[in-house]
């Protein structure tokens, strides 16, 4: 397969739980391809925007949002099914709060400048989905920033400004103005867009068929 990279363009929410699966997914197709070339970065994409600086009660926002506790639990049976396949572990009755994810968001833009933004998501994932802390917390986020080993000195710093807020608001703001309405949605090449979670057997496929233009290109 060519070396030359190919660029993977992720919109993504950390309290997603397809973003989640997808991402689960896409590292097993990867594991399996390691000459893949894919060159990942990730973007900003706020499910709820207008959600609460605190965050609210999971229980509240889920029946909020799906018409009471009878709907909601219908709306997450194909996430409890699909996160046993993909082999994640998500802790549905350890969260308590649904967060406000601009924060997160931050915390993923300062990783990628350091080279370290796909561990920053895989944290977030853990944290939230497996672990049921809230993300929206500025200690669990600067905790989270050590643990990928970026310099929690900074990164409070950093949260306790409005330091890059506005660009993540217009990230968000640009995703949505390119007609990307859900996420998960991946990007390959600026140019075909691939919306929702994914199973590692269509990524195997699109990993080959990049390979066979590539070695036709030759």
């Amino acid at each position: 397969m060519t070396t030359q990279p190919i660029k993977l363009d992720i919109m993504s929410d950390p309290i997603c739980p397809w973003c989640f699966i997808g991402k689960a997914y896409l590292d097993k197709a990867l594991s399996a391809h390691l000459n893949h070339p894919f060159l990942i970065e990730w973007h900003p994409f706020q499910l709820n925007p207008d959600m609460p600086a605190n965050g609210m009660g999971r229980r509240e926002y889920l029946e909020g949002k799906f018409g009471g506790k009878e709907a909601a639990v219908r709306a997450y049976a194909p996430v409890v099914e699909s996160s046993k396949t993909a082999g994640v572990a998500i802790d549905f009755e350890g969260m308590k709060r649904t967060p406000n994810t601009i924060n997160a968001h931050r915390l993923i833009h300062w990783a990628g400048i350091e080279g370290r933004q796909t561990a920053a998501v895989s944290a977030l994932f853990k944290a939230y989905f497996t672990d049921a802390r809230d993300i929206g917390d500025a200690d669990v986020l600067i905790n989270i920033a050590k643990s990928v080993e970026m310099d929690a000195d900074v990164v409070k710093r950093l949260l306790d400004s409005d330091e890059d807020l506005k660009l993540i608001q217009d990230r968000d703001k640009h995703s949505r103005k390119m007609g990307i309405n859900s996420v998960p949605t991946f990007i390959i090449a600026n140019q075909h867009a691939v919306p929702g979670a994914q199973p590692p057997e269509l990524w195997a496929q699109v990993i080959a068929d990049l390979a066979a233009q590539a070695d036709a290109a030759q």
